[in-house]
């Protein structure tokens, strides 16, 4: 993707930004001027309500869309797809076409457009294709524009698509995503029917705002670290006297060169149609933060893949080496993703906004019931969305939410909760009377509560904030099960008032009477306090909450009988393409560490070995010739000379145990391993010359930029 250069400058800034924004996305404006008027009509509906394509529609649209691309000078279209590996996926084809006199023309056919078959069976699959059945479907996703990616020597149109195989399994993380916004659109509707909502012909939806954070470090030093290259991560690595502790570097000023970085960040994103607002510096040296506006689920998603993308891309152009590992420094803060997720209801009106009135009110505190009964009914099932290798080593470490699944409501918030549970409410904390009216719930103001940066899950004033997703990792893994377990809660909420009503029951008490049973039973999963201190663990245990620390035991939530009903339930995904899941991720996690441990086994063996040892020779040897030559006292030096030498057999001696693990499942003993062979190479480091050392420092990384 073509960055504007390092020396752009914009004598109107404001008009030019504007200007830019979504120049190179086919949206709904750019369409307008592509397409008669029933075409873009047709189209239209088809993303706002969903109804199918027609085909003499897809034809004009796609000749549309190619007469635009090649005006922006793309030469090439690809369906743009993100399969289970959590990445991208690309398989580009030329518009030209021979016209059988001897030339060529420029074809785009609707067909082309709506469904393509890239070769499915080098993509993981968890046992869903063979690896003689190679055909897969990309099909086109109208509700996310296409995009032009430009090069250095050209462009492509990117048309974002889901991936299926030959009988229309998932193989992607778009559909299962797509299935779990129609399935929670459904039970929001019918929920909205209950409260006097026409929710004919409408939809409900979730909306999304993605925080990424990220390590920028100098490409010079990325280069000489094996670790980073082939892991992601230093898999050695001395903590360096100053790092975070002083607490300067968070929201600090931006260096020169980080900000012409983020300055070409932004333009470019700005140019996909990626609403990029805030960007800062984070909490530890060299890493930062990029945050978007607010949008609908599925979009969102998308533009979360082209941010990561996009800082890749722009990091090399600047000589920086974007990390995106979930903890690529050991001992200070890692890097997220902060997964804010709000719901929009038929009615247009974002559902978890307190109201200005016991009807809008009723509404809000229904969602929030029903998110504490969706988080503490299946707490496993969002715990295991984020359980990679690289998530193991930041959940519940610096400024990350503990594998302990809890909401934070704030002490307005949780005192309404639960006075709902003793009857009707009768008082807001803090807030004076409440106001009571047919629904019996009280008047809420917005932003009532603070901020819990400790909690997994935190309600921030209109919107869940689900701080467990890895950095590097897809956000559709976690908004499915977000999705799909607050469907299965509304679902039970709407039965129950149905029932209720068609025997006659009063709407109103029986939604009082439905919410107060549920805060009987779930309120165990609101806290408040602090999620780092022992103290919330033990009460945890007391209270039940499942405490799941390692990936390998996280993933079986996927295979458990009820998780495969509840999402089979609601169209979300099959038996065989949540085990699918099951077998991909444990894969993943299991290549994961086996490369790891052998980088690890490589790097000691080949470049720390050697250093200490030569190091370990000249000391010797200078001790030797001190001592024979009578020219001072050699007692301090024999001292440093034994620390060497117990250190480099340490390192030895746990590269020989690392070696004779290789290959062992479970990875206990291969992680214990690793960990013993760190603390070894870790405490050379303090003891060996920088000038022989062969790995670049934790400082010179995180402060020379």
């Amino acid at each position: 993707m073509t960055g504007t250069g390092h020396n752009r400058t914009d004598r109107d800034g404001i008009k030019n930004m504007v200007e830019l924004f979504g120049e190179n996305v086919f949206s709904i404006k750019t369409m307008r001027n592509y397409l008669s008027e029933s075409a873009y009509k047709s189209l239209v509906s088809t993303l706002y309500q969903g109804k199918s394509l027609k085909r003499e529609i897809a034809d004009e649209v796609a000749d549309a869309m190619k007469t635009w691309a090649l005006e922006k000078g793309a030469t090439h279209f690809t369906h743009w797809f993100q399969p289970l590996t959590g990445a991208t996926a690309e398989k580009h084809d030329s518009f030209i076409m021979p016209d059988r006199e001897g030339g060529a023309i420029t074809r785009f056919s609707g067909s082309e457009l709506i469904r393509g078959e890239p070769d499915a069976s080098s993509f993981p699959s968890g046992g869903l294709r063979a690896t003689f059945e190679a055909r897969g479907y990309t099909a086109w996703d109208p509700t996310s524009p296409a995009f032009i990616k430009e090069g250095k020597n050209g462009a492509t149109l990117c048309i974002p698509t889901v991936f299926c195989a030959y009988h229309g399994e998932a193989l992607d993380k778009k559909t299962p995503l797509l299935r779990s916004i129609e399935a929670l659109s459904r039970q929001v509707c019918r929920l909205g029917n209950l409260f006097g909502i026409n929710c004919d012909g409408k939809r409900a939806r979730a909306d999304l705002g993605a925080e990424q954070e990220y390590f920028l470090i100098d490409k010079k030093f990325y280069d000489k670290r094996l670790d980073l290259l082939q892991t992601g991560r230093t898999l050695f690595g001395r903590k360096p006297a100053k790092h975070q502790q002083m607490e300067d570097h968070y929201f600090g000023a931006i260096k020169p060169r980080v900000m012409t970085f983020m300055c070409d960040v932004d333009r470019e994103l700005w140019r996909l149609g990626v609403p990029a607002k805030t960007r800062h510096n984070e909490v530890c040296p060299g890493q930062f933060e990029i945050a978007p506006v607010y949008e609908e689920l599925n979009l969102a998603v998308d533009h979360n893949m082209i941010v990561m993308e996009v800082l890749r891309e722009m990091a090399d152009r600047h000589g920086f080496a974007c990390l995106l590992h979930e903890k690529p420094f050991a001992g200070v803060n890692g890097s997220g993703k902060h997964n804010n997720w709000s719901l929009c209801g038929p009615d247009g009106k974002n559902w978890l906004t307190p109201g200005d009135n016991p009807h809008e009110n009723a509404k809000f505190l229904t969602i929030i019931c029903a998110l504490m009964k969706a988080v503490d009914t299946r707490a496993k099932v969002l715990r295991a969305t984020v359980a990679t290798a690289g998530n193991d080593h930041r959940l519940g470490a610096n400024e990350a939410p503990p594998a302990i699944l809890s909401i934070f409501l704030g002490d307005q918030l949780t005192d309404v909760i639960l006075q709902i549970e003793q009857g009707t409410p009768k008082s807001s904390k803090k807030r004076g009377p409440i106001e009571i009216g047919v629904s019996s719930l009280p008047s809420l103001p917005r932003d009532a509560t603070d901020r819990n940066r400790t909690s997994p899950l935190a309600f921030t004033g209109n919107k869940f904030e689900f701080r467990a997703v890895g950095s590097n990792q897809s956000c559709a893994g976690s908004n499915v099960a977000l999705n799909t377990i607050v469907a299965e809660a509304l679902d039970e909420i709407c039965t129950r008032l149905e029932k209720a009503v068609a025997g006659g029951r009063d709407f109103n008490e029986s939604l009082q009477a439905v919410l107060k049973d549920i805060v009987g039973k779930h309120k165990r999963i609101i806290f408040n306090g602090d999620n780092y201190s022992p103290e919330w663990r033990r009460e945890a245990a007391r209270r039940g909450l499942p405490s799941l620390k390692r990936t390998p035991e996280s993933l079986k939530a996927f295979v458990d009988p009820d998780v495969i009903k509840m999402f089979a339930k609601y169209g979300v995904l099959s038996e065989r393409e949540l085990r699918s899941r099951y077998e991909v991720y444990q894969d993943a996690y299991d290549k994961t560490v086996a490369i790891e441990a052998e980088c690890a086994l490589t790097i000691a063996k080949t470049l720390i070995a050697p250093a200490a040892l030569e190091y370990e020779g000249r000391l010797a040897r200078m001790i030797r010739h001190v001592a024979l030559a009578g020219k001072g006292p050699v007692a301090a030096k024999k001292k440093l000379l034994a620390e060497l030498s117990v250190e480099t057999e340490r390192l030895l001696k746990c590269s020989a145990v690392l070696e004779t693990n290789l290959g062992q499942r479970p990875y206990g003993a291969v992680l214990k391993a690793m960990n013993d062979l760190r603390e070894a190479a870790d405490a050379l480091e303090g003891l060996v010359p920088d000038h022989l050392w062969p790995l670049p420092s934790y400082a010179e990384m995180m402060f020379m930029m």
